[in-house]
């Protein structure tokens, strides 16, 4: 088999594998549909390829989806820069995003956590403060969920150890999300 028929291949295992988080993927979607509707906020983090998606994701909410709709709060805590790499340097990038969820997060919101891997610290730190601070958490995961595993409130570990399908298969179940949240947003 040919490079793109292995990768195909194991593209189709892997998003056959999450069908078995339908029940979840309703409780997530009642959980952001209702935070947003009651007037709080998405907050969002992740490294590399995991904060694209999270600006992804967020954006879906704040610009829109499908339908014309008024925007929702919704932020991706890796797109400011300048706040994170201060941050950064005077806390520690493993504090970049639990400092924000402190300064931004509010109990009722809901904090996403992405990682491929289940061990990037600041993500980690993002979802304890946010549990610590009565905010809804949600772990988009992969491997295992690696040290991340029972951090939040609803966690999604994608069935692979490869960091390309587990990036698939997140950003494939966040389309989804909004795909189950749009119709509630247009409506209000």
């Amino acid at each position: 088999m040919s490079t793109l028929q292995d990768a195909i291949q194991d593209s189709l295992q892997v998003t056959q594998a999450l069908a078995k988080f339908e029940p979840r993927m309703q409780q997530a979607a009642d959980l952001i549909r209702d935070a947003l509707l009651r007037g709080h906020k998405l907050l969002v983090c992740g490294n590399g390829g995991s904060a694209g998606h999270g600006g992804d994701f967020t954006t879906e909410f704040t610009c829109r989806f499908r339908a014309e709709r008024r925007p929702f709060p919704a932020m991706n805590l890796s797109d400011g820069p300048t706040l994170v790499t201060a941050i950064g340097n005077d806390y520690g990038y493993e504090n970049v995003y639990s400092r924000q969820v402190e300064a931004f997060g509010k109990p009722g919101d809901v904090c996403v956590g992405i990682s491929t891997s289940g061990h990037s610290a600041n993500v980690k730190n993002a979802l304890m403060q946010a549990r610590k601070m009565r905010l809804h958490t949600m772990a988009m995961l992969g491997r295992g969920g690696g040290s991340s595993v029972g951090l939040a409130d609803l966690e999604f570990i994608i069935p692979s150890e490869v960091t390309a399908r587990v990036q698939e298969a997140h950003k494939f179940l966040f389309h989804v999300l909004c795909e189950m949240v749009d119709p509630a947003l247009a409506s209000a």
